[in-house]
């Protein structure tokens, strides 16, 4: 079995970074749960579905970014096969949303390069400071993607159900990668970290919500 130095490592992140900002979603990516059929919307309803979709699109690229910073300066395999097979997983949800935007004819963040920088460096910089850490950070951040996901569906309207059941399938799915990531070896972050990180993805959100 080949073992994969840390120059094959950069080039497969530099593969993954260019799949995440530039290749457009499957014809029919959805899982099956989302409903093939929808109701008609009124305008503020697809308004307002359209800029949650934003919002999460935004969120899927910063996780993407995440995970693969991350994966990069791991230095266990299992905790990198860990966040890569999550950041696979992640490549399905940007998808998703990239899909649903379009569908609602609006606009992805025009802040993306900014989102993917940002999160890719933060990625990277906490995992320099150890995997358990790495992986703390990883499972603290699926757990508050989760809430706000839950916070999207109290918002959307009932007769919204695709991307309803587009965010019901993420939010169960983030809470699984929590978990993954727990399991492997993560812990409890002492409280000023999941702060200042509410705080962060608060910016994010609300800018992304109307640019």
């Amino acid at each position: 079995m080949r073992t994969f130095t840390r120059i094959d490592r950069v080039i497969d992140q530099l593969d993954q970074t260019l799949k995440s900002m530039l290749v457009p979603p499957p014809a029919d990516p959805y899982p099956e749960t989302v409903p093939r059929e929808q109701g008609e919307l009124s305008s503020e309803e697809r308004t307002l579905g359209g800029r949650l979709m934003r919002v999460n699109h935004a969120g899927e690229i910063a996780a993407q970014a995440l995970y693969q910073g991350h994966a990069l300066c791991a230095r266990d395999a299992h905790v990198r096969d860990t966040l890569r097979a999550a950041g696979r997983e992640e490549l399905q949800h940007l998808h998703w949303t990239a899909a649903r935007i379009k569908e609602l004819k609006t606009h992805k963040s025009y802040l993306t390069p900014i989102w993917y920088l940002g999160s890719f460096t933060i990625g990277a910089a906490t995992a320099l400071l150890g995997d358990k850490v790495s992986l703390s950070f990883v499972a603290e951040t699926e757990r508050q993607v989760v809430a706000h996901l839950q916070d999207h569906l109290a918002k959307l309207s009932a007769a919204d159900q695709r991307t309803r059941a587009i965010v019901e399938h993420m939010a169960a799915d983030e809470a699984r990668h929590a978990t993954s990531a727990m399991e492997a070896g993560g812990r409890p972050l002492p409280w000023p970290a999941p702060l200042a990180m509410r705080l962060a993805a608060r910016v994010m959100t609300e800018t992304a919500f109307w640019i």
